[in-house]
């Protein structure tokens, strides 16, 4: 450009400008200039697959949502990481650190064991007399941890005394015992139901099999949708459920709403929640056995009867998951003073999954060959019925995905996009 020169080039001038003697600078030019659109834009990132898919998806509503990316990967859009609603970002990042840290077992050799007072090993009782040896050869109480010597009887260390009661070291000792057990409770209930989701998930062709096998053979039962979106929903709410555990962990402990609600409110709160919590866990589990049943095997009126328990237990289910979620929004979350833990909301359908659109970069503008605008799509992606998975497309709210160019996808200009259902069902 000329000096001084206030002419604005917009970016099809530069590409028509560049692309004439310099075509690897044109194309370095629309994969930067996609780039920073996406990192300075907070509405627009990139999927967090690994390894990189290419893909970057923007929200048009709310940034605190959960989304599916063409690659498969569901993800929290907000802070990346899995998808772990209804555990808010904060919640999420410390169940996931607390799981993979050691603190948990520094927590268990806190509450089974003791140093030995000369060599400060940890030591594990494993008999009822309460004078220890260590393997490095100290005799020491187990009461108080203070060395002694060997002459003992079973009521009595020669020469030694603990009977006075220490406070501070008691309630330590208390407190690390309560903290643990509190831990194992929530975090065995949330691997038992990630590890029901897992092998559901495995089931899956097993009982698309049997679908298959009932087709074949003469009946009267034509229609065995009711078994895929059975499946779609067990998964929904086998997940729900699942990730409610942390949360619950973290919604009434003291680490994150100490000073937000006294003790008898918690109290209230919590029964709320755990009558909702359980009643969710009943019915899921009956819905699992319902699937789970050989109705490939069975006659007409059997199969009937268990179609009617599978449609029930997925409306119960639905809605069970629907009242969770406002609890969680209106009672608990909602009455806090602090509004950083925000959800993604419940959708029946599930996680939105983002759909594959092409759409250009032109190089001559005003034309009528000119290719659609960056948020513009006309194809879409799978319905509810096609994906039992657990994730659903959805049309409640807008989820768009971009693709980040690869050197040998410029050669005809072209970008993939991904697009929702609810602009595909508008077109």
């Amino acid at each position: 450009m000329a000096h001084k020169c206030n002419a604005i080039c917009d970016e099809a001038i530069v590409r028509n400008l560049v692309s004439k003697k310099h075509p690897d600078l044109a194309e370095k030019f629309d994969r930067f200039l996609l780039e920073s659109y996406i990192e300075d834009n907070k509405m627009v990132k990139w999927c967090p697959s690994t390894p990189h898919c290419g893909n970057a998806i923007r929200v048009e509503e709310d940034e605190f949502c959960e989304v599916e990316c063409a690659c498969g990967l569901q993800f929290c859009f907000s802070c990346l990481s899995e998808a772990h609603s209804p555990c808010s970002c904060c919640m999420w990042e410390l169940w996931a650190k607390k799981c993979r840290d050691e603190s948990e077992t520094v927590n268990w050799i806190t509450v089974h064991t003791k140093p030995c007072p000369k060599c400060h090993k940890p030591v594990e009782k494993n008999g009822g007399c309460n004078l220890v040896s260590c393997i490095c050869g100290q005799a020491f109480c187990w009461l108080c941890g203070g060395a002694t010597g060997r002459d003992h009887t079973w009521s009595r260390i020669t020469g030694h005394s603990c009977g006075r009661y220490k406070e501070d070291k008691a309630n330590k000792t208390e407190r690390a015992k309560r903290d643990l057990y509190r831990y194992m409770h929530y975090h065995n209930r949330y691997k038992a139901h990630t590890d029901s989701f897992k092998l559901e998930s495995k089931l899956k062709e097993t009982i698309l099999e049997k679908v298959s096998i009932s087709e074949e053979r003469e009946s009267r039962l034509r229609d065995f949708s009711w078994v895929t979106n059975g499946l779609y929903r067990l998964f929904r709410s086998r997940r729900v459920l699942s990730y409610s555990y942390p949360f619950a962990f973290y919604m009434f402990g003291d680490e994150l709403f100490r000073d937000e609600m006294d003790l008898q409110e918690r109290e209230i709160k919590q029964h709320l929640f755990e009558d909702q919590q359980q009643q969710l866990e009943a019915n899921v589990e009956k819905l699992s056995k319902n699937l789970e049943e050989p109705f490939d095997q069975y006659p007409d009126d059997k199969v009937m009867e268990i179609r009617m328990q599978v449609i029930n237990l997925s409306v119960i289910t639905d809605n069970l998951c629907k009242k969770m979620y406002e609890c969680i929004e209106n009672d608990l979350l909602g009455c806090l003073q602090l509004g950083t833990h925000n959800i993604a909301p419940y959708k029946s359908k599930g996680i939105e999954r983002a759909s594959e659109l092409s759409t250009c970069w032109t190089t001559k503008p005003n034309t009528a060959d000119n290719c659609l605008p960056l948020d513009c799509g006309t194809s879409g992606g799978s319905s509810e019925h096609d994906r039992p998975s657990g994730s659903g497309s959805s049309d409640d709210s807008g989820c768009f995905s971009r693709k980040r160019p690869r050197k040998e996808g410029f050669g005809g200009g072209f970008f993939d996009l991904n697009l929702p259902a609810e602009v595909i069902d508008r077109n």
